[in-house]
């Protein structure tokens, strides 16, 4: 969303990675002003998707760009609005299959309720938007909550690159030779 909204040209956002730069402009946006529907709502489910919810906010700012008479990569006037009303479609999507998971282990015993953690961790957990969702999550269902300062809620290449330095320390699943193998970078 921040790529098609071309936020890097936004003079608030021109640093900023795309999740941060939807926070950031979420914070003064009005997300009543746009409403989104929440995607997979067929789904009785714990899964994710973000597809649909791509399609209608492309659609929306394809809109936008007509009614404004602006091409495609221009700033829409409306773009904080905008920010603010993806920003809360994702929190509530997680929180909504966050909340199934919830009690679907708890349930099936899968953990203990009395000391059930929910843990976030990952770039989504460095959106204060989307923290502060699951933390009301958790304590309204007693479930104790735990997140990492912001600055360790990074891209998931960090832990993949953390996962094989210990593979490689520990000999697991680790090629010493690549004659052979045949690649094709993209």
């Amino acid at each position: 969303v921040a790529r098609r909204l071309s936020l890097r040209k936004h003079p608030e956002c021109h640093s900023m990675a795309g999740g941060k730069a939807i926070e950031h402009l979420a914070q003064t946006g009005n997300r009543q002003q746009h409403t989104f529907r929440l995607p997979m709502q067929q789904y009785r489910n714990c899964d994710f998707s973000f597809s649909g919810l791509q399609n209608l906010v492309n659609k929306a700012i394809i809109q936008k760009e007509k009614e404004e008479g602006i091409q495609e990569g221009e700033i829409l006037s409306c773009v904080k609005d905008i920010a603010a009303a993806v920003q809360h479609a994702v929190a509530v999507h997680i929180i909504q299959r966050t909340y199934r998971a919830m009690l679907f282990c708890t349930k099936n015993k899968i953990i203990s309720s009395k000391n059930a953690t929910l843990v976030v961790s990952g770039g989504v957990a460095s959106n204060q938007y989307i923290r502060k969702g699951l933390q009301t999550l958790a304590d309204a269902n007693d479930f104790a909550f735990l997140c990492p300062p912001p600055r360790l809620c990074t891209d998931n290449g960090v832990m993949i690159a953390w996962n094989g330095i210990e593979r490689l320390r520990a000999g697991l699943g680790v090629l010493h030779s690549t004659d052979g193998i045949r690649y094709e970078p993209k």
